[in-house]
């Protein structure tokens, strides 16, 4: 996948779109600072979120992380993969280590985002 499509949030998610449903995750940064993912809880499908609420939890062995949905939307569907093996996260972060997808989302909001090279730069400061 090419990550340059995505856009990003100054916490460290990733949101792109896929015909009807945008795919949300984390970025290889941010998998990269926590270390070996142990356990991710992720919402129901069927929950709504509005942008910059908290959907789920991201843990390591260095820390655990909450995570924020992008833009408002319902959950269509959730990367039960990460149940049995969240390794998946720091293995292809911007691939099958995908979090949640999600339906009737607002993509006006997809505006506020970073870009990649945005990111890339914020992610740099620190």
């Amino acid at each position: 996948m090419n990550r340059n499509d995505r856009k990003h949030t100054k916490t460290h998610e990733w949101i792109v779109v896929e015909g009807d449903l945008a795919v949300v995750g984390i970025t290889d940064h941010a998998q990269q600072a926590l270390g070996d993912i142990t356990f991710v809880e992720l919402p129901n499908v069927g929950d709504s979120f509005e942008q910059g609420a908290e959907f789920g939890v991201i843990e390591s062995v260095k820390a655990a992380s909450d995570l924020y949905v992008p833009v408002t939307g319902d959950i269509a569907e959730v990367n039960e993969t990460l149940a049995i093996g969240p390794e998946l996260v720091n293995q292809d972060a911007y691939g099958e280590g995908w979090l949640i997808k999600l339906s009737n989302f607002d993509v006006t909001q997809l505006d506020s985002l970073l870009s990649t090279d945005e990111y890339d730069a914020q992610t740099a400061e620190v």
